[in-house]
């Protein structure tokens, strides 16, 4: 996984966790922008998600911030 996506993805689940509580789920579409100006980029995230992780298609944002904070 890029840093930078790495960064990404811990910074959205901290304030998703701080605006609606530690209950919260997310798919991985919360990390892009409606528009896809980076396939390979969400390729590489759904594939960690997906194929690596087995997640389902919402997993509480918690969760998803523990997993990726120890790649």
């Amino acid at each position: 996984m890029r840093p930078e996506m790495k960064e990404k993805i811990i910074r959205i689940c901290e304030a998703k966790i701080r605006q609606k509580g530690s209950n919260v789920g997310l798919s991985f579409y919360a990390f892009f922008a409606n528009k896809n100006d980076d396939p390979e980029l969400l390729m590489e995230v759904a594939q960690w998600w997906i194929r690596d992780m087995k997640l389902d298609h919402f997993e509480k944002a918690e969760k998803i911030k523990a997993l990726i904070s120890d790649l």
